[in-house]
Order: C-alpha cells, then sequence, then structure tokens
C-alpha cells in the first residue's frame, strides 16, 4: 500500500458534521497529521460531528488503538489540544483481511505389501 497519507474533508455546515476519509498508510507518527485536521475541521464549527473514514487506510494497530482512545474519551492528545476540546467523532474502521490460514497437509499414505 502506497505510505503517503491523504486526506479528504467533506463538510455538512447544515447537518453540522463533517466527514474525513482517508487513505495511505496510517501510522503512531503520520497520526499527528490526522489530529491536526481533524482539529482544524471542528474548528469551522464547534461541536461539529466528525466522522473518520479508515475503510481505504491502513492502519497500524497501534495508531488505531490511539484513535479509539480518543474517541472514547473526547479529547485529542494533549499535544495536539492543550486546551482539550470535547470532540464527537466516530470510527469507520479499516477493512481487515481475513488471516490466512495454512491448512494440514495430510502425510502420503504407504500401502502394505
Amino acid at each position: 500500500m502506497n505510505e503517503k497519507l491523504r486526506v479528504l474533508v467533506s463538510v455538512d455546515l447544515d447537518g453540522a458534521k463533517a466527514q474525513v476519509k482517508t487513505q495511505g498508510h496510517v501510522t503512531v507518527q503520520s497520526i499527528q497529521g490526522l489530529y491536526d485536521v481533524m482539529k482544524r475541521a471542528d474548528s469551522l464549527v464547534p461541536g461539529l460531528a466528525l466522522e473518520l473514514d479508515m475503510t481505504l487506510a491502513e492502519v497500524e494497530p497501534q495508531a488505531m488503538e490511539e484513535l479509539r482512545g480518543c474517541a472514547r474519551s473526547h479529547h485529542l492528545p494533549l499535544q495536539v489540544d492543550p486546551l482539550q476540546r470535547d470532540y464527537r467523532f466516530s470510527i469507520l474502521a479499516p477493512k481487515i483481511a481475513a488471516p490466512v490460514v495454512a491448512l494440514p497437509v495430510p502425510a502420503p499414505v504407504l500401502a502394505a505389501a
């Protein structure tokens, strides 16, 4: 997958919601840029409902856990938002491919002579 992070923000001011669609590889380092985009989108209308669409992104497990923690606490990390404003956002998680399971190979049957 492409390492470059791409973000598209769609805002519905009448409905007071925004969708942040993310593609590419989300790491614990690149997630900081995503937080900045979320903060900027929320600044358009305080209390804006944000939907973080990660369905087309490859997200490192640690980055996804960090995002889920922010969604549960309704706050972005302190270094991103020192004022700790309340954020309402949901996460559309990336599709995870089923793990490849190796099936056992039967042992060859030897015929008795």
